[in-house]
């Protein structure tokens, strides 16, 4: 894998068009999670909202479809975040915005702060591990090191948003 290719080179094309469908899949999966953004956990997505969202991520894609090796560190990372998002939506549709919110926060109530914060370490450190072992025994430059940073920033992320939700709801 090269460090960077020529823009419109056949490998530019490919880089593009796997990052617009991953970070495509990002975006399908918030929308039918979270039509609103009601309970989208990145304050700055929230921020932006759909239309320059949208946009800035077009931009990204632009940005990094020269640099395979970034590329498909966020592809990685926008897969899993993809992934887990679907996991949950059919019980936001279910329920609603508001009513999953107010579920989860209950639910979060009885089991307790610790019991969630180890749950969470436990899924997103068992990931990062992984990650990090993925790309402890890849060379560089090559895909299974990216597809192993991706790995950890998933798990980065997913801990970082989650806490800060957590952090957010115990402050208000």
């Amino acid at each position: 894998m090269e460090d960077f290719v020529s823009f419109g080179s056949r490998d530019y094309l490919i880089t593009l068009g796997v990052l617009v469908f991953a970070r495509g899949m990002d975006f399908l999966s918030t929308w039918f999670a979270t039509p609103t953004l009601a309970l989208e956990a990145n304050p700055l997505a929230k921020r932006l909202g759909w239309k320059w969202g949208i946009l800035l991520n077009v931009a990204l894609c632009l940005a990094l479809a020269p640099w395979p090796m970034a590329a498909l560190v966020v592809v990685t990372t926008s897969m899993l975040v993809a992934a887990r998002n679907f996991k949950s939506a059919w019980l936001m549709r279910a329920l609603g915005e508001t009513d999953y919110s107010l579920l989860v926060g209950e639910a979060m109530l009885r089991a307790g702060w610790r019991t969630y914060l180890v749950s969470l370490l436990g899924e997103a450190g068992l990931v990062g591990l992984l990650g990090a072992a993925v790309a402890l025994t890849s060379t560089w430059p090559s895909p299974p090191l990216a597809v192993g940073f991706g790995m950890i920033a998933y798990a980065v992320a997913v801990v970082f948003y989650s806490v800060l939700i957590l952090w957010r709801s115990r402050r208000g």
